[in-house]
């Protein structure tokens, strides 16, 4: 056996996988896939709704909700969400304009990184100067033991 019949032998081995190859590839503009895509994952069930108790399924951020200014304030990252304009940001720190009392909030559980989502039930929920008037009315009339 020659040189030449060896080549030839070694490209038609190599010919002959690339046919076996060929059809698990498909070519895409960008690039090129190999093998068959791959399977979606199974549907998960959905969580429970974000009032059930979630038994471990989802992690709670708890926030401080100042609603003299509608402020949520995120304890975990420590970042403020606020309104300006017609939308919500978030920031490590508040414009100057907004000024916080501490006493002034609420601590909220959410299971969500948005709390302004919410932002309609609980301007509800917590009106402005509500706290100022339950704080007010603890001092005037103290508990008698």
């Amino acid at each position: 056996m020659g040189k030449n019949t060896f080549k030839m032998m070694i490209l038609l081995t190599f010919g002959v996988s690339l046919l076996f190859a060929a059809p698990g590839c498909e070519v895409k503009r960008g690039g090129v896939i190999i093998g068959s895509p791959a399977p979606s994952p199974p549907p998960q069930k959905p969580g429970p709704p974000p009032w059930a108790p979630a038994h471990g399924r989802r992690a709670k951020h708890t926030y401080w909700y100042y609603p003299s200014h509608y402020v949520y304030y995120d304890v975990g990252r420590k970042v403020y969400f606020y309104i300006e304009g017609d939308g919500w940001r978030m920031s490590a720190q508040l414009p100057s304009r907004i000024h916080l009392a501490y006493a002034d909030h609420v601590q909220i559980e959410l299971e969500t990184e948005k709390p302004f989502q919410y932002f309609s039930e609980h301007k509800k929920k917590y009106p402005p100067g509500q706290l100022k008037n339950k704080n007010k009315n603890k001092n005037k009339n103290p508990k008698k033991t």
